[in-house]
């Protein structure tokens, strides 16, 4: 075994680079696929939960969201939630067998994420967080909800794309059966403790996209905000698209079987080099002894 890594040691480093490399290339693909894979499953599993729900439960938890915000439009937002407050937030739009409270749709930059409760960091490395203060994303007069996600991560784009949308641009938030589309109307950078733009204003309906910028720097927020308008297809049904993958998360598996074909032909290529030059070093021998 020794003997046979003396002798193929450079092709063995060679390998081994390659290998590593490719790692190192395809990582953010496959980590970004196999997220997306999970946040399109935990989706499907959300809209079968609904789907199994009687009509008095379905409505019992719409009512109750509604009177949750209804309540906080008129005391206002509270940024230091009291122990009972947080108890209360975390019974909302909670159905049996799932997490996720709904989900986000960004069709400019095709984003389709499941929102979930509050704004931890194990939450957001994989999808993204209602802010708990805020309204819940229901909609309704005087209400403001705020939805918060990462940006840059390797292992998942999440809201990496959210600097393209531009005022005008729309989004939707999908909780239980109802849909609720919001225009983009104001884009703010502003300093991660400034919470200013988060009210509630009386008789407005306000969703707020939150994540962090400079991309890579994050020392601030950005804050798109859009104002609630029409559906475009009247009321949607939540149903949870099957699994799609784009096509530049699909070019690497393409490659890996390419890299793979290449380093078998370089081995080969290597090895049998190596048996013609000790041939021929065989036959110079022979030659100089006169044997052939």
């Amino acid at each position: 075994m020794i003997n046979w890594l003396k002798k193929h040691l450079l092709t063995v480093i060679l390998v081994a680079g390659l290998a590593a490399g490719a790692g190192l290339l395809l990582y953010p693909s496959v980590a970004n696929y196999w997220n997306s894979f999970h946040q399109t499953r935990a989706i499907m599993a959300y809209s079968d939960a609904v789907s199994e729900m009687s009509q008095e439960d379905y409505t019992a938890i719409l009512d109750d969201a509604k009177a949750y915000n209804k309540r906080l439009g008129k005391s206002g937002i509270q940024w230091n939630m009291t122990d009972e407050q947080k108890k209360e937030y975390n019974k909302m739009l909670r159905i049996d067998g799932t997490d996720v409270m709904g989900y986000v749709s960004i069709p400019k930059i095709h984003v389709k994420l499941p929102l979930y409760h509050g704004t931890d960091e194990v939450i957001l490395q994989t999808s993204i967080g209602h802010l708990e203060q805020t309204s819940l994303p229901v909609g309704g007069k005087s209400s403001h909800c705020s939805v918060s996600g990462h940006r840059g991560l390797p292992s998942a784009r999440l809201f990496t794309d959210l600097d393209r949308l531009k005022e005008g641009d729309t989004w939707t938030m999908t909780i239980l059966n109802e849909t609720v589309t919001y225009e983009a109307d104001q884009i703010r950078i502003v300093e991660p403790k400034d919470l200013s733009t988060l009210g509630i204003e009386k008789k407005k309906d306000f969703c707020t996209l939150i994540t962090c910028t400079p991309y890579g720097v994050n020392t601030h927020r950005l804050l798109i905000r859009g104002h609630r308008i029409p559906n475009a297809d009247g009321d949607a049904n939540l149903t949870a698209d099957a699994i799609q993958i784009e096509p530049k998360y699909i070019a690497p598996f393409l490659a890996m079987p390419i890299l793979i074909a290449l380093l078998v032909i370089m081995i080969i290529s290597t090895h049998r080099a190596r048996r013609l030059g000790m041939t021929d070093n065989v036959t110079q021998y022979l030659q100089s002894r006169d044997l052939l």
